[in-house]
C-alpha cells in the first residue's frame, strides 16, 4: 500500500515539475515571443494616409483632388479556404495576381496580407458582396485628375503609396502629402475591431494646396490645336508653351502624345514626358533673334544696315559652305531676319568678339537650366567659348551647334516681349498654409538682363517684320500685332541629321506683350516641314484664342469709307466706276511671298482659295518650297 502511494506521489510530482516546466517554458522561456503574437493578435496600428493637398488652376478650377476610397486586407489565419477566397476575389478585382494571392493567404505566420489597394468604389462593392471571412475594408484616399488628360505631364501623377511620382505631384510632395495618422484598435473573441480611447491615436494632417499661373482654358486651347497640327500632318511628338511675359508665370504647357494621369499606367512611358522642359534640340532659325539681339545690343550692326547675302551662300573653313534657302543679295539686317537669311547673321555673328556672343547667349539662359519647378528639365548643350572651333560661332549664329529647351526658347522671348529682363518661368503661383495662400514669387523673379529696353523694343520691331513682310506671316492674327521667328531645325542624331522639327517663338500683341509662346513639331510627314507651313499656323490658332479669351481685343482700322458714303473710282477716259453692290465681295488678288515661292498660301492650316487668302488673313501669305537649296561642293544647310 506504502509502496502504491509513493508511485501515485511520484507520478503526481513528476506531472506538477513537467506542468511547471511547461508554464516556465512559456511564461519566462518564449514569453516574448508570445507577448508579441497576442498583441499582433488583439491590437492594430493603423496607418490614416492624410488627404493630399488640392491643385487648383488660376482660375480656381480643381485639377487634382484626393478623395476617400476603398483598401482590402486580409488577415490569414481567419480565411478558411485560401485558394477558394483567391480564386473570388481574382474574378472581381482586375489584374489581380491569383496565385501569388493564393500563397500569401495560405501563410500562417502572416497576420496582415493587402488584397487591393484604392480601389473604384463599384469594385469595392463587388468584394464585399462575396462576404469573405478574413477580409476587412480600411478607408484610404486615392488622387484623382477631374479634368483627366490636361495638364498631365505638368501636374503629374501619385502611386499606391500616396507619393508623387511625377511632375508638380513630386516636387511638392512634401508640401501637398500632409502627415499620415496612427489609429491603434483592439480586436475583440468575435474578430471585430473597438477603438479605445486609452489607445495611441492621432488623426491625419492634410496637405497645403497648390495653386498654379497655369489656366485650364488656355492649356486646352494649346492641347488641342497642337493635337490637330501634329495629326494633321501626322507628325511623332510636339510640344507647346506659352508664358506670361511680365511675370514668367506658365499659362498653359503641351505635349503630345498626351496620357490620362487617373491610369497612367496604361499608357506608353514616352507620354509621361514632359517635352516642355525635358526635350533637347538644335532650335535653327529660332535662334537668330538671339543673334539679332547680341549684334544690336553690341552695337556691330543697325536694322537698316545693308548686307550683302552673296547670293545665297558663304564659304565657311576647308571647304564646308553655308547656303540660304533662297540665293540673296543685298538686304537690310531687319530683311536679313524676315527673310531668315543663314549668310546675313553669319556675317553679324563674325562682327560680334567671341566671349560677348557667348555671354550674351549665358544670359539668355542658354546652356543652363532655367530653375523652373518641374522635374526633369535639361539643361541644353551650349559649350564654353573655350571649345569653339572655327566655325562654331558662325553655326550658332543661326541655331546648330547649340542645344535648347523649349521653355528656355520661350523664356528668352519672354526677355525680349518684356523690355530686356529674364525672368524665371515657374507654375506654381502659391501654396496654402492653413487659411493664409503665400506667393511663391511675391515680385516677378529677375534672373538677368541680357539686353536693354531700346535693344527689346528695336528687336520686337524687326521680329514683327518677320510676320508682316516674311516668313512668319502664317502666324499673323487679325486685329494684333504679332512679333515672331520662324524655325526649321534639323533633328541631330548620331552621325548626322534626321527629320526636320519646324517651329515658331513669338509673342502678341506686339506692341503691349501679354502672352509669349513657342510652338515646336517633331518629324512631320509629307512635303511641308517648314515653321511657315506647320508651326507657325497653329501659333497663330493658339494666339488667337487666348487673347480673346483673356479679354485682349484686336485693334480695328478706320473704315475709309462711313455708311451712306459713295466712293467714285475713276476709269481709263475719265469715266467714273459705277459703285458696287454692298453685298459684292472684293479680293486683294492673288499677289504671292517672293521671298518663298509660289506655292498657295497656308492660313491655320488650310489652302487659301484662288481669289485671296481667307478674311482676317495677311495678303499673300505664302509658304517655303518643299526642299531646301542643296550643295554639291560641301556642307550646306539651308533653314527658315
Amino acid at each position: 500500500m506504502r509502496r502504491r502511494l509513493g508511485i501515485v506521489a511520484a507520478v503526481g510530482v513528476c506531472w506538477i515539475l513537467l506542468i511547471a516546466g511547461r508554464l516556465y517554458h512559456l511564461q519566462v522561456l518564449r514569453y516574448e515571443h508570445y507577448a508579441n503574437k497576442a498583441g499582433r493578435q488583439q491590437l492594430r496600428v493603423i496607418t490614416l494616409d492624410p488627404p493630399r493637398g488640392t491643385i487648383y488652376d488660376a482660375r480656381g478650377r480643381e485639377l487634382a483632388v484626393s478623395i476617400q476610397v476603398d483598401s482590402v486586407y486580409a488577415v490569414p489565419p481567419e480565411i478558411g479556404d485560401p485558394a477558394a477566397a483567391a480564386a473570388a476575389l481574382a474574378g472581381v478585382i482586375p489584374d489581380l495576381d491569383r496565385a501569388k494571392l493564393t500563397r500569401q493567404l495560405a501563410s500562417e505566420d502572416r497576420e496582415f496580407v493587402w488584397v487591393a489597394r484604392k480601389l473604384d468604389p463599384p469594385v469595392a462593392d463587388k468584394v464585399r458582396a462575396l462576404e469573405i471571412q478574413g477580409l476587412y475594408f480600411l478607408p484610404e484616399t486615392k488622387r484623382y485628375y477631374p479634368m483627366g488628360e490636361l495638364a498631365a505631364q505638368v501636374l503629374g501623377y501619385v502611386g499606391t503609396d500616396n507619393h508623387g511620382l511625377a511632375g508638380l505631384e513630386l516636387v511638392y510632395d512634401r508640401e501637398i502629402t500632409g502627415k499620415p495618422g496612427k489609429r491603434t484598435v483592439l480586436r475583440d473573441a468575435r474578430q471585430g475591431t473597438v477603438a479605445s480611447p486609452y489607445l495611441f491615436s492621432s488623426e491625419p494632417e492634410p496637405g497645403h494646396d497648390l495653386y498654379l499661373t497655369l489656366d485650364a482654358t488656355i492649356q486646352h486651347i494649346a492641347e488641342r490645336e497642337l493635337a490637330k497640327a501634329i495629326e494633321e500632318r501626322h507628325a511623332r511628338r510636339g510640344s507647346a508653351i506659352f508664358l506670361d511675359p511680365a511675370t514668367g508665370g506658365v499659362l498653359a504647357m503641351a505635349s503630345y502624345p498626351p496620357f490620362d494621369p487617373n491610369d497612367f499606367g496604361s499608357y506608353p512611358a514616352e507620354s509621361w514626358r514632359n517635352r516642355a522642359v525635358a526635350d533637347v534640340y538644335e532650335p535653327g532659325s529660332t535662334f537668330k533673334i538671339i543673334t539679332a539681339a547680341a549684334g544690336l545690343e553690341a552695337g556691330v550692326v543697325r536694322e537698316d544696315e545693308p548686307i550683302d547675302c552673296l547670293m545665297g551662300g558663304i564659304n565657311l573653313w576647308k571647304g564646308i559652305r553655308v547656303r540660304d534657302h533662297k540665293p540673296y543679295g543685298v538686304l537690310t539686317f531687319a530683311q536679313v531676319i524676315a527673310k531668315s537669311s543663314n549668310v546675313g547673321v553669319i556675317k553679324v555673328a563674325q562682327r560680334i568678339k567671341d566671349e560677348r556672343f557667348y555671354h550674351t547667349l549665358r544670359d539668355f539662359g542658354f546652356g543652363k537650366q532655367t530653375g523652373i519647378d518641374l522635374p526633369g528639365e535639361s539643361a541644353g548643350i551650349l559649350h564654353p567659348v573655350e571649345r569653339w572651333g572655327p566655325i562654331a560661332k558662325a553655326y550658332i549664329a543661326f541655331g546648330q551647334g547649340v542645344s535648347v529647351t523649349p521653355i528656355q526658347l520661350a523664356s528668352s522671348a519672354a526677355a525680349v516681349a518684356n523690355g530686356g529682363t529674364l525672368l524665371k518661368p515657374h507654375v506654381v503661383a502659391a501654396v496654402s498654409r492653413g487659411e493664409v495662400r503665400v506667393p511663391k514669387y511675391p515680385t516677378p523673379p529677375v534672373v538677368a538682363r541680357p539686353l536693354s529696353p531700346e535693344t527689346a523694343l528695336r528687336l520686337t520691331r524687326m521680329m514683327e517684320e518677320v510676320v508682316t513682310e516674311g516668313t512668319g506671316k502664317p502666324a499673323a492674327v487679325a486685329g494684333y500685332r504679332v512679333a515672331g521667328k520662324t524655325g526649321t531645325a534639323q533633328i541631330a542624331v548620331r552621325g548626322g541629321y534626321r527629320g526636320y522639327l519646324p517651329s515658331f517663338l513669338g509673342f502678341a500683341p506686339a506692341d503691349r506683350p501679354a502672352l509669349v509662346g513657342l510652338v515646336a513639331i517633331a518629324e512631320p510627314q509629307g512635303g511641308e516641314y517648314y515653321g511657315a507651313q506647320v508651326a507657325a499656323p497653329a501659333f497663330g490658332a493658339i494666339t488667337r484664342q487666348v487673347l480673346l479669351y483673356r479679354g485682349i481685343h484686336p485693334e480695328r482700322d478706320r473704315p475709309s469709307i462711313w455708311p451712306g458714303q459713295v466712293m467714285m473710282a475713276s476709269l481709263p477716259g475719265g469715266k467714273a466706276a459705277p459703285p458696287k453692290a454692298e453685298t459684292e465681295e472684293t479680293g486683294d488678288g492673288d499677289e504671292q511671298d517672293g521671298e518663298v515661292g509660289a506655292e498657295p498660301a497656308l492660313w491655320q492650316g488650310t489652302q487659301a482659295p484662288p481669289g485671296g487668302p481667307p478674311p482676317g488673313a495677311p495678303a499673300g501669305a505664302a509658304v517655303p518650297p518643299s526642299d531646301p537649296t542643296s550643295n554639291k561642293g560641301g556642307r550646306s544647310h539651308a533653314s527658315l
